[in-house]
């Protein structure tokens, strides 16, 4: 997608893993849709949960940590409680210590994205919140949801 170009949504099959989420009855807003600050929480939930599962991040140790310097999303179709959703995510691009994870929001058996966007990590020194390089365990596990 070119900067001029409208976003359209993709495609179940272009994300590397999925995490489950089911909406909540508070995720609804006043216009009977899943607010749209919901969707940046399923996004960090789901970049964090992979992290966590893998065994490359320990919130309360590690002493590398991700924090989101940038994020954006596009919305296609509305979401409501009780839909259940998966988190589509994959890795974009590694840098020296930054990745772009790009992730997909899936109404329970639908291919196409209700929505979609990314953000951006910079992995710091837990004290120092100074940039580090991405320690090589948690390169590797980000190779597994990098595409092909």
């Amino acid at each position: 997608m070119s900067d001029n170009s409208k976003p359209v949504p993709g495609p179940r099959a272009g994300y590397r893993h999925f995490h489950p989420i089911q909406t909540r009855w508070m995720d609804n807003d006043v216009y009977g849709h899943v607010n749209n600050v919901v969707y940046y929480s399923w996004f960090d939930t789901a970049v964090n949960h992979y992290l966590v599962d893998g065994g490359v991040l320990d919130i309360e140790r590690s002493p590398v940590i991700g924090l989101v310097i940038e994020t954006r999303c596009n919305y296609f179709a509305s979401i409501a409680f009780p839909e259940q959703v998966e988190v589509g995510v994959r890795v974009a691009h590694v840098g020296r210590s930054s990745v772009r994870y790009e992730l997909g929001i899936f109404k329970d058996g639908e291919d196409s994205a209700a929505a979609q966007g990314h953000f951006v990590h910079v992995y710091v020194g837990r004290e120092s919140r100074r940039p580090v390089e991405i320690p090589a365990k948690m390169r590797e596990a980000l190779a597994r949801i990098s595409p092909d």
